[in-house]
């Protein structure tokens, strides 16, 4: 990885900084409804009671809003990259329809091909159904 940790991780910054510009604005707005709020009822401003009643509209909000879009996002992101099977089933499905056309297209040199691209690519094909067929031809049972 190459660059500075600002440019490599620029999405978290940018999303730090629209967090804590928005975090300062909901508390400082309400300590104006707050203090408004206590006039019209002629209380008095009390800062525990502000930090007290921000503390409580500020989780509302993150539980019902934050938490599940951290899920959503967050959940999906980590589904995708542990490889759940709803995560794999198209790209799976995609692979081996592709290698299905490779070989009908180009039977004699389909094998040679795909591993060449599987060595470039770690060996990153998975779909068992091809890997059994490609075996069959391979060892003349096909």
């Amino acid at each position: 990885m190459t660059g500075s940790i600002w440019k490599r991780y620029g999405f978290v910054w940018v999303t730090l900084g629209f967090f804590i510009f928005s975090i300062i604005g909901h508390w400082l707005f309400g300590w104006f409804a707050y203090v408004n709020e206590q006039a019209q009822h002629n209380a008095p401003v009390q800062v525990s009671s502000y930090v007290t009643e921000m503390l409580r509209e500020t989780f509302e909000n993150w539980q019902s809003e934050f938490l599940q879009l951290l899920w959503q996002v967050g959940g999906l992101a980590l589904l995708l990259w542990v490889g759940s099977p709803q995560s794999k089933e198209g790209d799976d499905r995609m692979e081996a329809k592709i290698d299905a056309i490779l070989a009908a297209v180009d039977p004699k040199n389909a094998d040679e091909i795909i591993d060449e691209i599987d060595r470039e690519y770690a060996g990153r094909h998975t779909d068992p159904r091809w890997m059994k067929l490609a075996k069959q031809e391979h060892s003349g049972k096909g």
